[in-house]
């Protein structure tokens, strides 16, 4: 076999021997607990909350925490300092260790069954939606429709047009409906520079767009895409997501805790 052949037979076997998803993602990790094992990658395309994920694990701050809120069909959430030893039946908090960071909203990840996620503080308290990465949270969610979906869309996007259309165009429409008897071209001119300032205002408001991809998972393995665009994914759980609907099956208190600890340690791989 001439040189070139041993050559592009060596290229095809390390390229048969690459796991492309683990290629495609720099950090992997693994989340240890009494009820099981999780393991999963971080999201390069959040990389202020991949580093700063990452920081911790090597400090050990997830240690020792423990999964303290868990919402059935919803989410399970860990890793606040406040749940170290604590006492049964104590309600836990966000802690005395958060680490705020700005978000990272990306189409590219969302709110999927098994996508590890950044809590924070409410809009009131937190009005940029920095993410508090010192705990997390990892959506377990429900299947949707692709009907439900689109009305869900629509419930939020109809009442920002619907308010655009009030602030551009409502104030001036006896006068618009006078130039179009006068003058059409300028009432033409005039209500195209309306609507383009409408479209210019909406594009840029909280208007919600489900892509394809995100349809697709919400409709066969789940999510919660009420949460997208409100938090940072950063992440998401390949392996072990038996364990994952495990604890989230868990009975709870009333303060949505666990009536049996569930402790973490969070390595990276």
């Amino acid at each position: 076999m001439g040189i070139r052949k041993i050559c592009i037979a060596i290229a095809i076997t390390l390229l048969a021997s690459i796991n492309w998803e683990s290629a495609a993602q720099t950090v992997r990790f693994e989340i240890v607990t009494n009820m099981g094992t999780m393991r999963g990658f971080l999201y390069d395309d959040t990389p202020g909350h991949r580093d700063a994920f990452v920081k911790l694990v090597k400090e050990k701050h997830f240690d020792g925490t423990l999964f303290y809120r868990v919402v059935k069909d919803f989410v399970i959430q860990g890793g606040s300092s406040d749940s170290r030893n604590a006492r049964p039946g104590q309600h836990i908090g966000y802690g005395d260790e958060a680490v705020n960071i700005d978000s990272e909203f990306t189409p590219k990840c969302y709110h999927k069954y098994g996508a590890l996620c950044a809590p924070r503080q409410p809009d009131k308290v937190n009005v940029f939606k920095t993410s508090d990465v010192s705990q997390f949270y990892i959506v377990r969610g429900r299947v949707y429709t692709d009907e439900f979906l689109t009305k869900y869309e629509q419930s939020i996007n109809i009442p920002i047009r619907n308010a655009l259309k009030k602030q551009y165009y409502t104030p001036y429409k006896a006068e618009l409906e006078a130039l179009k008897e006068t003058d059409p071209k300028a009432y033409k001119a005039r209500m195209r520079e309306i609507r383009d300032q409408i479209e210019m205002e909406y594009r840029v408001s909280k208007y919600k767009k489900i892509t394809d991809e995100q349809r697709a998972d919400y409709t066969t393995i789940g999510g919660a895409p009420q949460l997208d665009n409100e938090y940072t994914v950063f992440g998401e759980i390949t392996e072990g997501l038996d364990v994952l609907v495990k604890i989230n099956n868990m009975k709870v208190d009333a303060n949505s805790r666990p009536l049996k600890d569930v402790k973490m340690t969070v390595r990276i791989l």
